[in-house]
């Protein structure tokens, strides 16, 4: 029966069919300022490729299925013999498959390659944000792999392919492989040093066989995983192979996956070991230390994962708010949406011009810049992935009772909004780890703050702001405490300092005041009414200019 009663008007169209790269003009500005002319071009062209494909009704659809179809654990085949396998709907295939065929596992050696891959990522992963596990993970692998030159000549060109190949084989008879990780246990979680899964050495060099368990084993359908065991000289880091060279399964028993909050098309499971077959990775006793480069680069994708999500959530908010109109007017011209649409788009341009200068300096490659990731990426990971939630919730107010439906996609995103905050370390984890940088690395806190002077003499609040923060720095006394405000106050003027020099004046000015000046409330929207807010609103937009 055809509907007589009225007609649907005033609701914004899906934000649909553009380009994601070069709708954000504070991507593409990061791109043109990290990468080297002779690169740009043809950074430029596969970005915007990569966005119009994030941006198309298909790549939603498929984030959409991915979601509503979480993958499911068949542990025997019909005959009752183990297979211990997960099961995807064919969307996760297919945005897996995009991503590496995009190259967001290959960064290491390619000029440029954390930039555009880091851009990449945040690009990508508006389409859908659970199967970046696995691609930071593959991604991150490289530096821990090459501990062990052997192992590296083996596995690195597997990870780094543009080839994606879901079926388990031997990881010689395949074009491409992803690799997971499964470090925490149930006694100890985030404290490794406790684990009791054990590494009993075999005749042939570096083969070892493990008893034990992971209480989170993330992307357990990949080819590989790097694990850590109790040898006996001590905590070492382990590749373990899905399936054996000779083609048989390796003993990997998953006793189920986990039912999470959010990151629903990604599967992360609880795994036993039983005499499972691995290659050492490093010396003994010293697997903390081969993995902490992987660490270190998943931690920049949790920034980078946040700044996506932010993206994503801002972009959604204020096209919804220009075309829906209310009490007279459109919503993004009423002064006090427009204040919270500026906040908003203030925290989600920091995050992305702090995740872009994370990635330069990782293909700076310099003593100087190492020095400076070092204190930089725990604290951007620590303020970025806690800002997220925050934003998202927001940016899903806009939108009013539109948003709080699963068809908006607003939902989606708040759920996974809390994710990156706990992976790779909780927000204490990541205080305590700048707090030992400032303690042990006296070249890291040096980098960071010849980082933050550049801009020294440009705003007074940010000048202000790192006389406090030196102040701060000077007194000892009862730092563990005190910790995350340090780090909190790291990140924002660190944050203050590249947008002074890199971001038009309308954001600089705005996000001193606020973030830096204490001309802020508690809550999103209660910025300054005498700054350009319009100016920084029509920034944000996602229009390709």
């Amino acid at each position: 029966m055809a509907a007589t009663t009225h007609t649907v008007s005033n609701q914004a169209p899906p934000l649909l069919g553009y380009d994601v790269f070069g709708a954000d003009r504070v991507l593409t500005e990061a791109v043109e300022r990290h990468l080297p002319a002779d690169l740009l071009d043809d950074a430029r062209g596969g970005l915007a490729e990569l966005g119009r494909s994030a941006g198309s009704a298909q790549a939603a659809e498929w984030g959409a299925q991915a979601n509503e179809n979480p993958p499911r654990l068949r542990t025997h085949d019909r005959y009752g013999n183990r297979v211990d396998e997960v099961e995807f709907h064919p969307a996760w295939h297919r945005l897996l498959g995009h991503a590496v065929t995009a190259g967001l596992t290959d960064a290491w050696d390619r000029p440029g390659g954390h930039v555009r891959r880091t851009a990449g990522f945040l690009v990508w992963t508006q389409a859908e944000a659970g199967h970046g596990c696995p691609l930071s993970m593959t991604h991150a692998a490289v530096p821990a792999l090459r501990t062990d030159p052997a192992v590296a000549a083996e596995w690195e060109p597997l990870l780094t392919s543009r080839v994606y190949e879901e079926e388990l084989r031997p990881a010689g008879q395949k074009a491409g492989a992803l690799l997971g990780m499964g470090m925490t246990e149930k006694q100890g979680g985030t404290d490794v040093r406790s684990n009791t899964t054990r590494a009993e050495p075999l005749s042939g060099e570096g083969e070892y066989l493990l008893t034990g368990h992971k209480w989170f084993c993330s992307a357990p359908m990949s080819d590989g995983f790097l694990v850590l065991a109790q040898a006996p000289g001590g905590l070492t880091c382990f590749l373990l192979p899905r399936v054996l060279p000779d083609g048989t399964r390796n003993v990997f028993a998953i006793q189920r996956l986990k039912d999470k909050l959010g990151n629903r098309s990604n599967a992360s499971a609880e795994v036993e070991f039983d005499g499972t077959w691995v290659r050492r990775i490093g010396e003994e006793g010293r697997g903390v230390r081969t993995i902490i480069d992987m660490v270190a680069a998943t931690r920049l994708d949790c920034v980078t994962g946040s700044a996506a999500l932010m993206r994503q959530a801002v972009a959604q908010a204020v096209h919804h708010s220009t075309y829906r109109s209310a009490f007279g007017g459109l919503l993004v011209d009423k002064p006090l949406m427009r204040n919270v649409l500026a906040d908003l788009a203030l925290e989600s341009e920091a995050a992305t011009v702090l995740a872009m200068r994370l990635a330069a300096a990782y293909d700076a490659g310099t003593e100087s810049e190492s020095a400076f990731l070092r204190i930089a990426v725990p604290a951007a990971k620590y303020w970025v992935t806690k800002r997220c939630a925050p934003l998202v919730a927001e940016a899903l107010e806009c939108l009013g009772g539109n948003g709080y439906v699963e068809e908006s996609g607003m939902p989606r995103l708040l759920r996974e909004a809390p994710l990156n905050s706990i992976w790779e370390g909780s927000g204490n984890v990541q205080a305590l780890d700048v707090l030992r940088a400032l303690q042990r690395e006296p070249l890291a806190l040096n980098a960071f703050l010849q980082e933050v002077g550049r801009a020294r003499g440009a705003d007074h609040r940010l000048d202000r702001a790192i006389r406090d923060l030196l102040t701060e720095l000077a007194d000892l006394q009862g730092i563990e405490a005190r910790a995350r405000r340090l780090v909190e106050r790291m990140a924002l003027v660190l944050q203050g300092s590249l947008l002074v020099r890199w971001a038009p004046s309308e954001v600089a000015d705005a996000f001193c005041a606020s973030r830096l000046g204490g001309e802020w409330g508690s809550a999103f929207g209660t910025l300054p009414h005498t700054l350009d807010l319009a100016s920084v609103v029509e920034r944000a937009r996602p229009v390709e200019r």
